[in-house]
């Protein structure tokens, strides 16, 4: 029954449409492979006399994989003067013991360890941030989620285009360092297929208007501009608004060169799919045009699809045939040659099946406003903001927040 329901609908779809589908999925790859190629051939200048205080904001919630040495990168950066600021909200985290470790271990730094319940919105990672701030010495925040891992250049490449004063905010790309299978799945799909976006976008739009919890270096001064953490506290992507705020506000946001590590944790294909499926409905309505727009990155899905419309016709063989190697093509040029991700480099065969799994996660992305979010079920409002689902516990923090 499914079958001949799914074949009754594949051919109400024209094949003209489908070849459309393929050649501009075809053009997307090219297009990616040429700015990636650009983009990392024209490496940004550094300036060693260019080193300003920074002041480091780490939000924590739990003990992710290999947690100790993921924050213990931040300590060992080859930099005259920063300070680390260690957000947590609950006072039996488990997170605050690895925290002391590294307290300890780099005595000679400036960290501080601020646990704090405080509550500025229904996104609990930006009150973390929200709380760091209030006792940042430096005027430059470079905020960085918790799971990411960075090397001993990282401050100073990463501040560079603060020079530029119409410069308000900086992010880095990343490569995963997956463990497990599950994992190493969706570390190709960020790598070859998200990231392979961001390129096109950065060249498309003269710069992206966007940024990335995996590094935003933000001054002070721009996010009071755009109404500090406070204006952000109830979006779910919001790291995706501390890029489009400044953007709006007429700064320039600027992809660094600089391409740090995400640790990527094992875990069981439901949560995966759960994950995947909540930055999705995230991307769409952040970007709602640019989600839509994801249609024409599914060459591998269209000329399938067209291949079977065309009964296994010489037509259908061809397109199949270009649209995947140009997809494999562009996930080597991109994850491999580029990002440097030796998971790709393993896995690239495993690219067909992801693209599929990606396709089916991109059309429930169409369905539903509600996700799970750190045990918390919450609603998404077509403006990107989070609402508890349950309004006692809704109303539960909006008096907290109120008598704060």
């Amino acid at each position: 029954m499914f079958v001949s329901n799914f074949l009754r609908i594949l051919h109400l779809i024209t094949i003209d449409s489908l070849i459309i589908l393929c050649i501009f999925s075809v053009c997307f790859y090219c297009y990616a492979i040429y700015a990636a190629i650009t983009f990392f051939n024209h490496s940004q200048p550094t300036d060693s006399e260019f080193h300003p205080p920074v002041s480091i904001l780490k939000p924590l919630c739990g003990v992710d994989s290999d947690a100790y040495e993921n924050l213990a990168s931040f300590c060992q950066q080859d930099y005259p003067k920063y300070q680390i600021i260690f957000a947590v909200r609950n006072s039996q985290d488990p997170c605050i013991e690895v925290v002391e470790k590294i307290i300890h271990n780099y005595s000679d730094l400036d960290i501080l360890l601020i646990v704090s319940d405080r509550v500025i919105g229904t996104n609990l990672k930006v009150s973390n941030l929200a709380n760091a701030s209030a006792k940042a010495k430096y005027e430059i925040l470079v905020l960085a989620d918790s799971d990411i891992r960075v090397g001993t250049d990282y401050l100073q490449r990463v501040i560079q285009p603060l020079q530029d004063k119409s410069v308000g905010v900086v992010t880095c790309m990343y490569r995963s360092l997956a463990q497990g299978w599950v994992s190493t799945l969706e570390a190709i799909g960020t790598t070859t297929e998200f990231h392979a976006g961001v390129l096109v976008s950065n060249i498309q739009e003269n710069g992206i208007k966007y940024a990335f919890g995996s590094t935003i270096a933000i001054s002070k001064k721009v996010l009071e501009a755009i109404g500090g953490f406070e204006a952000i506290a109830d979006y779910l992507a919001d790291d995706f608004q501390l890029g489009y705020l400044p953007a709006q506000a007429g700064y320039k946001v600027v992809l660094s060169d600089y391409v740090v590590e995400h640790v990527q944790t094992s875990n069981n294909l439901v949560d995966a799919i759960k994950r995947q499926i909540r930055w999705a409905r995230g991307k769409r309505v952040s970007r709602p045009w640019g989600y839509l727009g994801l249609i024409f990155t599914y060459g591998v899905v269209t000329s399938l699809l067209l291949l079977i419309a065309t009964d296994g016709s010489i037509l259908g063989w061809v397109g199949l045939c270009i649209c995947w190697i140009t997809r494999l093509v562009m996930a080597w040029v991109v994850g491999t040659i580029s990002l440097k991700d030796p998971i790709v480099k393993k896995f690239l065969w495993l690219i067909p099946g992801y693209d599929l799994l990606s396709f089916i996660i991109w059309c429930f992305g169409f369905i539903g406003n509600t996700i799970e979010w750190r045990g918390q079920q919450l609603k998404l409002t077509k403006e990107g903001k989070l609402l508890q689902e349950d309004r006692g516990s809704q109303l539960s923090i909006k008096v907290l927040t109120s008598k704060l």
